[in-house]
């Protein structure tokens, strides 16, 4: 594993290996100031991946020193492979120099690059806490990668109150229905009532 065998400055600590994946806990300060180095870092393993899949493409599947890896080792085949590999070879030697350490610069290239080919920049994180370390009562912050404990924003659709009518309210409508439905009396029908009233009263005198 990579922390084993690892030690603190005092030499005889033992690091241990940070609970959650791709996150440490640290001081504010220590964070501020390692940030710029781990953008760097997956800058350069960001641009030897198209290096490294036009060198895949070239590579025999042969095993290494047989008579088909030989016989591909001399060809123009290698040479184009050689040609293809050797940005890729110099940014992990460039990584290498600030890591010091093999195995972290093959997590860097082979895990870490390819999570983040389509983001420009802004891999990592600072949080900070609000508790203080014991001891010193130095502010701790969250250095951590972005992508995998992002915050998603949900929104949310307020539902339309459902207004019911009042019962006044249909029964005017269903009036307002009788009436429409109704027709309206002729013109005779309504002078025939206007004189019988008149004939009646003549008739009784």
């Amino acid at each position: 594993m990579f922390y084993e065998g690892m030690t603190q400055a005092d030499g005889t600590t033992a690091v241990n290996p940070p609970r959650v994946k791709g996150r440490i806990t640290t001081t504010i300060h220590k964070a501020k100031e390692v940030r710029p180095m781990i953008e760097k870092c997956i800058t350069l393993a960001k641009k030897a991946i198209p290096h490294q899949e036009a060198a895949d493409k070239l590579e025999t599947s042969a095993d290494r020193g047989s008579d088909a890896w030989k016989k591909w080792r001399e060809s123009e085949q290698w040479v184009e492979w050689n040609q293809a590999i050797a940005p890729a070879v110099n940014l992990r030697r460039r990584a290498f120099a600030m890591l010091r350490d093999k195995e972290a610069v093959s997590i860097l290239f082979d895990d870490v690059a390819p999570r983040f080919v389509d983001r420009t920049g802004g891999y990592t994180r600072i949080v900070q806490l609000a508790g203080v370390r014991l001891g010193d009562a130095g502010k701790q912050a969250i250095l951590e990668f972005v992508g995998q404990n992002d915050r998603v924003k949900q929104k949310t659709t307020a539902s339309k109150p459902v207004i019911e009518d009042e019962p006044a309210v249909e029964e005017e409508k269903a009036v307002e229905e009788e009436k429409a439905v109704e027709p309206e009396a002729s013109d005779d029908a309504k002078a025939e009532a206007v004189e019988t009233p008149e004939t009646d009263a003549a008739t009784e005198e």
